[in-house]
């Protein structure tokens, strides 16, 4: 059963605590889009509270993060040690021999020695190379073929050379995590996964709490802006089911939602670049669900995952093909 009594923060390992709500920043993109978005999203998420800032390599816009870190760290509002920083290996770099730079290209864009997680993004490779999807001239993706256990034990040595003070895994099924787990040395401390109302992915989370594994759910309203969401599809946010229990509690759907995954004992890191929304985003922690409200909630699960990630459906180590 869900508490609902939520800790502000999860230790990951002796000294490290994360915070349990964070900004996402996919679809801000620094490189293809405007560039000062990010930097004011990043900016307004830390004047509102904010302590976790989710990245990836592949996002495009650690640069941008970065300097939005550095104007707030020389203003003196935050410290380096005040933010928790994630940022992710991409499908690209899964060579053993690509790890450590990849994580010294995110660092030296983000401008900081070292990050609080590093994750490893997905299971699947693609060819070696900063082309973030390679493809031949027919249009396929390129894929490559690493052991994730080789890859593993370079992400293992990022900590030991200080690049990385945790790391972790995202969109792995439970076989690919056993496996990590029975051969690591440097277990992996976080799960970050897709979860929300629509799409609970109860099982993955139960299974990796039972190994010791925090669980970070992304993409926490279902993404419903998604460019390839189709017309039929519901989305969360306009819910009756939860705009009845955000009117109840004098909260939006989002900060229902956000809730809801707090009590179920995860992180989350909702995306936004609207300043409004991010400050409302961290106003969770005054109003609690309880227990039927929570049951309410648990029976909306329609198992609509919408990151199925098409283009690696035909990879060996494609992770969703397992029940869980």
């Amino acid at each position: 059963m869900a508490s609902s009594e939520v800790a502000e923060k999860l230790q990951l390992a002796e000294g490290v605590h994360m915070p349990v709500i964070g900004l996402g920043t996919w679809t801000v993109f620094g490189e293809r889009g405007d560039a000062q978005q990010v930097k004011n999203a990043v900016k307004a998420a830390i004047d509102a509270g904010c302590r976790l800032i989710d990245c990836a390599w592949n996002y495009g816009n650690e640069t941008e993060i970065g300097e939005a870190l550095q104007e707030k760290f020389n203003e003196g509002t935050v410290k380096r040690d005040d933010i928790f920083i994630t940022t992710k290996l991409w499908d690209t770099h899964h060579n053993p021999k690509l790890v450590k730079p990849a994580l010294q290209d995110s660092l030296r864009k983000l401008k900081v020695d070292c990050v609080d997680l590093y994750l490893f993004h997905w299971p699947v490779s693609f060819k070696d190379g900063d082309e973030i999807v390679p493809r031949d001239e027919h249009g396929n993706v390129i894929f490559s073929y690493h052991d994730h256990l080789d890859t593993w034990k370079a992400m293992e040595e990022c900590v030991d050379a200080g690049l990385a003070k945790t790391i972790g895994i995202s969109n792995f099924n439970s076989k690919q995590i056993e496996r990590v787990l029975a051969n690591a040395r440097i277990k992996p401390v976080n799960l970050q996964i897709e979860v929300s109302p629509y799409f609970q992915n109860s099982r993955i989370i139960d299974f990796s709490k039972s190994h010791g594994l925090t669980v970070t759910a992304y993409a926490p309203f279902g993404n419903p802006a998604r460019p390839w969401k189709e017309a039929d599809q519901p989305n969360a946010l306009e819910d009756e089911t939860l705009q009845k229990l955000a009117d109840k509690k004098g909260k939006s759907v989002a900060q229902v939602i956000l809730r809801w995954h707090l009590q179920r004992g995860l992180a989350v890191v909702p995306k936004s670049i609207t300043p409004s929304r991010i400050k409302q985003n961290m106003e969770v922690f005054d109003f609690e669900l309880n227990e039927e409200e929570m049951d309410v909630i648990a029976k909306l699960d329609r198992n609509m995952r919408v990151y199925v990630e098409p283009i690696a459906l035909s990879h060996p180590d494609y992770p969703f093909k397992e029940p869980f």
